[in-house]
């Protein structure tokens, strides 16, 4: 049975409708603030941060209102990056962090992710009990007066998240002589990543640092990353960076402005990693995953595993089979050792370790010739459209003329009103003429 509020990846939807009213975030902050005092009756503590959205305005109060009123106290953190909210729920020992982002979505939408005192997204199991508390009755859970929690607004979040950053690397660890072109999407990342990058010595050019409450991921960051290409390219840089939202994931550019996703990226990481004896057990990607990385991945003789859509189901399976290493095409990576959720500035500063030798990012990224695969995003009114019989015999349809040539995905998305159809293949005609043959079914 699927979840009432919660997607593959925290609750998102577009802003006053829905369950991204200040009424459902009041609800939201009591019921999942219930949870977690209950399970550590010792102490009362939830972190907040966000990105840059104007709603965050909104949603915010309402989210301090539910959880202050359950006798939970909170600290606020202002815009901060999704993992910097997960390192800090885990080193200040609270109970719980709550990240209000919609990630890559635009700036009309917003919801939030929650993270338990491991700064660890939830399992689907604890989701739905969270859910239950939701659609309880509120006066069960409303706390006495006397113990009402209180608020404090903490400055420094974005300082404490650089530290920790730093103290993953040696001391001695320094950028000089990289020239770095930074997408930071007018997104959570704005401020912490040009100065951690500037702190280490790189000469940054760093673009979509200006929030303004509406220009979040428009036409900016790791959902259009032409913006670096056109950008490194003019600045003459080593390598571009491409954040999105909530800078949980990273897309890069090579120094001669070929994109490099999550794929590329994982791959060098994956062979750096073995080599230094510091891999453990291989790597787990996602039904995403381009046949090209696992086909390198077997030669490198690193075993790979595939898990459903989502940096929550690739942490799931890694801890699981205990690896250390996994993540998305679409640049979520999770670096095991070191985080437990995807964090595009760690990833950034893990390859940008490398290139400091290297000098060439063309050279470091480009390991793998991909597959040909087109991902076609159709917008759709009901996402359930999916399992009605027309599409359905589409789809088999579709497989059974794809054959043994190559291979086809289609699922709906998890934070957005869209059936994502994806078909890989050496065989470009034989892609569109079955991506063709699905999306007339859903239309």
């Amino acid at each position: 049975m699927k979840n009432k509020y919660f997607g593959t990846d925290g609750i998102r939807g577009t802003v006053n409708q829905g369950n991204i009213t200040g009424e459902k975030f009041f609800k939201f902050g009591l019921a999942s603030g219930t949870y977690f005092k209950n399970l550590k009756k010792d102490k009362q503590l939830a972190i907040i941060a966000k990105d840059t959205r104007l709603s965050g305005y909104t949603l915010e109060p309402a989210l301090v209102s539910g959880l202050v009123s359950g006798g939970m106290h909170v600290f606020t953190l202002g815009p901060l990056p999704t993992n910097g909210l997960a390192m800090l729920t885990k080193s200040m020992r609270a109970n719980m962090g709550i990240m209000i982002t919609a990630s890559h979505n635009p700036y009309y939408d917003n919801g939030l992710k929650l993270f338990g005192p491991d700064g660890m997204k939830l399992s689907d199991k604890i989701e739905k009990k969270i859910e239950k508390l939701i659609d309880a009755k509120i006066t069960r859970q409303l706390s006495n007066p006397k113990f009402l929690g209180r608020v404090k607004r903490l400055e420094n979040g974005n300082d404490k998240y650089i530290k920790i950053l730093k103290n993953n690397f040696p001391k001695n660890f320094n950028l000089r002589g990289l020239k770095i072109v930074l997408d930071c999407a007018n997104g959570a990342g704005y401020k912490a990543a040009p100065k951690l990058l500037r702190e280490l010595g790189a000469k940054v050019v760093a673009i979509g640092t200006n929030p303004n409450g509406f220009n979040i991921n428009k036409k900016c960051g790791s959902t259009y990353p032409s913006k670096i290409r056109i950008a490194v390219r003019k600045f003459k840089a080593h390598v571009g960076i491409s954040f999105d939202g909530d800078a949980d994931r990273i897309i890069m550019c090579d120094e001669k402005g070929k994109i490099i996703n999550g794929d590329q990226i994982i791959a060098m990481l994956a062979r750096r990693w073995k080599a230094k004896k510091i891999l453990k057990g291989g790597v787990i990607g996602t039904l995403m995953s381009n046949y090209g990385l696992e086909k390198f991945l077997k030669e490198e003789k690193i075993k790979f595993f595939r898990s459903k859509v989502g940096d929550r189901y690739v942490k799931e399976k890694m801890k699981k089979l205990n690896f250390n290493l996994g993540g998305e095409q679409s640049g979520h990576i999770i670096l095991g050792k070191f985080a437990t959720t995807g964090d595009g500035l760690l990833v950034a500063l893990e390859v940008l370790y490398s290139l400091r030798k290297h000098k060439k990012a063309s050279k470091l990224l480009n390991l793998f010739k991909p597959l040909p695969q087109i991902l076609e995003n159709i917008k759709v009114k009901d996402k359930e459209i999916i399992n009605k019989s027309k599409c359905k015999l589409a789809v088999k349809r579709a497989n059974k003329i794809m054959g043994s040539y190559g291979r086809i995905l289609v699922r709906k998305s998890g934070t957005e009103p869209i059936i994502r159809v994806m078909a890989e293949s050496n065989n470009k005609a034989l892609i569109f003429k079955c991506i063709k043959l699905i999306k007339k079914s859903i239309k």
